[in-house]
């Protein structure tokens, strides 16, 4: 059997610098008109003007795998963390709903299919993409908008959160939904900036912390300081290593990546990296970065000496957080998020529409 969902929806694209949330769906089943009788009463078309839910964009997803990608209904409980009477009665309903047809068509399903890419390359756990009204659009809003949704879903009483920093997370702060936590912790795994700029790790920590009446933790140090001799006294002498062991014990951690090859990237443009650091970084094959960790596109650390000057959390400590959230995007990262698909490893991967396939087209360049 292999039947398909049709989504008529509203509302689906950006509006200005905000992010619509994707609008109902109507999906008919057409075997069931085929088989009733002529004189059988229609039943009425669904109202399309209410936004969708999470549960209805799960029940797409469910309906999805198992009519398109013809999946048991235990793998799609499995890829959906949920159990097998749940995808039994998102199917269910589907039919309820009248939700399932002959062909697939309409923007929501293509960007349905291209999360299921996406997650199927590189055997993510899930893929959420965001759409752009414009190919050339500025991503980051999208990207920010979704980020919030996903987190503000997720984030719980006793959570101990690590954060990155940078122009997509800062921007994240506005599509956060508020409230109190009980026993919530945010860390920045990165030390700050001296100068005084919007794009700095403390600060987006602290924001974060303060949105869910959280408690925050700082690296009360440069990023990048003078020498190894500093790095381990400010650590070992200064108060500093209590942070680095909570962010031993995370729940999860929230990440964006950086492009060397450009000067949009936001190392270069506080100052923290300059066209020698750059030169020197592409010399040894350098793409990207994630908190100032260096790494090529196979997702291997570089050999350069400003890793031993960096203040902040190592790669492997990242590498065992549980829920590991990558939120990224822009034409000019996707050597960067390749070779960071490698590196972190990331269970949660969060972009826009552009920046997956052309991802997509790299990662399937070189398998050839």
């Amino acid at each position: 059997m292999c039947a398909a969902l049709f989504c008529q929806h509203t509302n689906l694209l950006p509006a200005g610098n905000g992010y619509e949330q994707l609008r109902g769906c109507e999906l008919t089943d057409r075997r069931k008109r085929a088989n009733s009788a002529p004189n059988s009463p229609k039943k009425a078309p669904l109202d399309i003007g209410q936004p969708d839910t999470k549960i209805s964009r799960m029940r797409m997803r469910a309906a999805w795998m198992y009519y398109i990608e013809q999946m048991t209904q235990n793998e799609i409980a499995e890829v959906l963390g949920v159990g097998r009477v749940t995808i039994v009665r998102m199917l269910a309903e589907a039919r309820a709903r009248n939700e399932v047809k002959i062909g697939i068509q309409g923007y929501l399903s293509d960007l349905i299919a291209l999360e299921r890419q996406v997650e199927q390359q590189f055997g993510l756990e899930k893929v959420i993409i965001a759409p752009l009204s414009q190919a050339d659009n500025d991503p980051i809003p999208a990207i920010s908008a979704a980020t919030g949704d996903y987190l503000s879903g997720v984030v719980a009483n006793g959570m101990r959160v690590g954060v990155g920093w940078g122009r997509t997370l800062l921007s994240t702060l506005s599509y956060l939904e508020a409230r109190a936590l009980d026993d919530f912790t945010v860390i920045s795994l990165l030390g700050g900036i001296s100068q005084p700029r919007r794009f700095n790790p403390a600060e987006f920590a602290w924001q974060f912390a303060q949105l869910f009446q959280g408690n925050g933790y700082l690296i009360p140090a440069p990023a990048l300081v003078d020498s190894v001799e500093t790095r381990t006294a400010l650590i070992e002498r200064c108060g500093l290593k209590s942070v680095f062991e909570m962010a031993e014990d995370l729940d999860l951690v929230l990440l964006s990546v950086g492009a060397i090859e450009t000067a949009s990237s936001t190392p270069y443009r506080i100052g923290f990296l300059n066209e020698e650091h750059q030169s020197s970084l592409a010399e040894r094959g350098a793409v990207g970065d994630i908190l100032f960790h260096f790494y090529d596109q196979q997702g291997r650390l570089v050999d350069h000496p400003i890793h031993d000057l960096v203040m902040s959390v190592g790669i492997e400590t990242l590498q065992k957080v549980p829920v590991r959230v990558l939120t990224s995007g822009g034409k000019e990262k996707i050597n960067a998020l390749l070779g960071a698909m490698k590196l972190i490893r990331p269970t949660v991967f969060i972009t826009d529409e552009e920046s997956a396939r052309q991802l997509l087209v790299l990662a399937s360049k070189e398998q050839r």
